[in-house]
């Protein structure tokens, strides 16, 4: 058995195989979104063994935008982890972390251009990666498109899970929704469900630290 080859098959549920990489960094995602829900700093270290598994998994079912997106992910929950534990004196809440906040508009106008432009430049970089680098990539990429605008939209999401922003919950959701479908007719059905599920913790995420938002004035 090798843990880190997807077709490893963990288990077999509905007729559909779940390799160990799929399980395990299902499994971890699931558990840093819901600490990440709760302001909970712990997130972020189980997060990077998430992308790790994510990583192996994403090269071998050739979806390689989002192959990438998790070497972005490790940095991040890297420098989230710092951010978080160390505000600067006007940014800490009454646990020594970042206080939650919420984004300018003018800011949030500017990342939705950002995700066209973004969607667009790396879908079509990744339409041709069979093409440009034929000895790593022997497939073409499995919905270049679709794929880089979860990928973009998931940069963003983590831009502003970084910085503790409110928003960012509302963008995780789009982001959710469309890999929810892609998994899906991937066939990755765990990770399909997982990001399903996703949806929901990001919308409890988004009503927890609107709430926490709100605290800070009493």
């Amino acid at each position: 058995m090798n843990f880190f080859d997807s077709k490893s098959i963990f288990f077999t549920a509905f007729d559909t195989n779940v390799s160990y990489l799929e399980f395990f960094g299902t499994l971890a995602g699931a558990i840093a979104v819901w600490l990440s829900a709760r302001a909970n700093i712990w997130s972020w270290p189980i997060g990077i063994i998430n992308v790790i598994l994510l990583f192996f998994l994403f090269f071998q079912i050739q979806l390689y935008p989002d192959m990438f997106l998790q070497v972005f992910f490790f940095v991040t929950n890297l420098m989230g982890w710092w951010r978080w534990t160390h505000p600067k004196k006007y940014e800490e809440n009454t646990r020594h972390e970042l206080r939650i906040s919420w984004m300018p508009v003018r800011a949030l106008l500017l990342f939705g251009v950002l995700i066209i432009l973004g969607t667009a430049g790396f879908g079509s970089f990744a339409s041709n990666l069979h093409e440009l680098f034929p000895t790593l990539f022997n497939l073409p990429s499995a919905y270049p498109y679709m794929d880089s605008f979860v990928t973009v939209v998931s940069i963003v999401a983590t831009y502003l899970m970084v910085q503790k922003k409110v928003e960012c919950w509302m963008v995780w959701i789009i982001a959710d929704m469309v890999a929810t479908y892609l998994y899906f007719t991937k066939g990755i059905m765990l990770m399909s469900i997982e990001y399903f599920v996703f949806c929901l913790i990001a919308s409890l995420g988004f009503f927890r630290w609107r709430r926490e938002f709100n605290s800070y004035a009493l």
